[in-house]
């Protein structure tokens, strides 16, 4: 039996295939790692790529239906000559996914000749990310935001991550408590300050709410952002939560894990490109949206660095690790980018300012 991982061999994803309204054929499968969520694998058909197979990890993520519905929703009307449309493969049921024995998977269409970055140093890289998230946004501004289910309440409420970190911090052991002091430190005095910073009523959106920069994928014959990926989160929420995201991965130059915190940098260059690469979609935003970015960029590093955090104090159970104390580095990791990007909050306003116009 040919194992391509340790849960799933060739001929168990062969099976599992089968339930969806693709070629009936034997394909083989390559394992993604990059995702810290679901299971990932790419379905080969005579060496070349057809599509991505994915098993939905819902002990994250509970409400599959809403979440599956979300995302069928989103991708008919995301697609335009400047973004590439990704298709969801229905099961035989009908369905937009198929609930198996082994869990809840999924089968999506692959784009050819396309690559992600976990990191740039490359200002056209980070212009066309802010082109593509704005563009993804504009195609979806008009949508009706009551048709689109919250399938995780409060993703990235501030209160809601407040209280999950003292649930936590209240029942870890004491050795977990000191090796993470400094974090533990950082949190309380910062939850206060963002407390204080906290925006007035802003209009909601539809946002894909994970908008890190491996979660764009790029043409590799024109280096074009092509479309986003990974929208399990794509939920009801505010523009500041997808600018925070984006330009968290993309102004900071080392991995979301680095250890050697000199390495952690704001590139203001990288920033205005991806400024420019937003404000070229011409506007769309409301004046309130547009004074929120600053506050943004700030508010998501901390919030992962948070929930980081708050897995590592209760022993790992939400995102995968391949070491013990590796949330804790992403925490670690998280805050400092934190601190530097609130070092440079009002350089961000006088950029943001400047090139982004409001809706009139």
């Amino acid at each position: 039996m040919a194992i391509v991982t340790a849960k799933y061999s060739q001929e168990d994803l062969n099976a599992i295939l089968r339930g969806f309204k693709v070629d009936t054929r034997e394909y083989a499968f390559q394992p993604l790692t990059a995702g810290y969520i679901n299971d990932t694998f790419l379905v080969i058909s005579e060496k070349t790529p057809v599509f991505v197979l994915q098993r939905v990890n819902h002990n994250v993520f509970e409400n599959i239906e809403g979440l599956m519905t979300n995302i069928d929703r989103a991708f008919k009307h995301l697609k335009a000559t400047d973004y590439t449309q990704i298709k969801l493969m229905p099961a035989a049921s009908g369905k937009a996914y198929l609930s198996h024995t082994s869990g809840y998977w999924r089968v999506m269409t692959y784009i050819a000749d396309s690559t992600t970055h976990n990191v740039t140093t490359d200002p056209d890289i980070a212009f066309e990310a802010g082109r593509i998230i704005g563009r993804f946004h504009t195609l979806l501004q008009h949508q009706p935001l009551m048709q689109y289910r919250d399938t995780i309440p409060k993703f990235h409420d501030l209160e809601l991550r407040r209280m999950q970190f003292l649930a936590a911090l209240a029942k870890a052991s004491d050795d977990k408590k000191e090796i993470a002091g400094s974090a533990i430190f950082f949190s309380q005095e910062m939850l206060e300050t963002l407390t204080g910073m906290n925006t007035k009523k802003l209009p909601q959106r539809v946002c894909h709410n994970d908008t890190k920069l491996n979660n764009i994928l790029f043409s590799k014959a024109t280096r074009k952002a092509l479309c986003l990926i990974d929208l399990d989160t794509l939920m009801t929420g505010y523009f500041h939560f997808d600018f925070g995201d984006a330009v968290r991965t993309i102004v900071n130059t080392a991995s979301e894990d680095e250890q050697d915190h000199s390495k952690i940098n704001f590139e203001k260059q990288l920033f205005e490109s991806f400024i420019d690469g937003l404000a070229s979609n011409g506007p769309f935003l409301k004046k309130e949206e547009i004074q929120a970015l600053a506050y943004g960029v700030i508010l998501m590093p901390f919030l992962h660095g948070l929930r980081a955090l708050t897995d590592y104090l209760n022993n790992n159970i939400y995102y995968k690790v391949t070491y013990e104390n590796q949330n804790l580095d992403r925490c670690l990791s998280l805050f400092d980018f934190t601190k530097k990007a609130f070092k440079n909050l009002q350089y961000m306003e006088r950029e943001i300012a400047k090139s982004i116009k409001a809706l009139s």
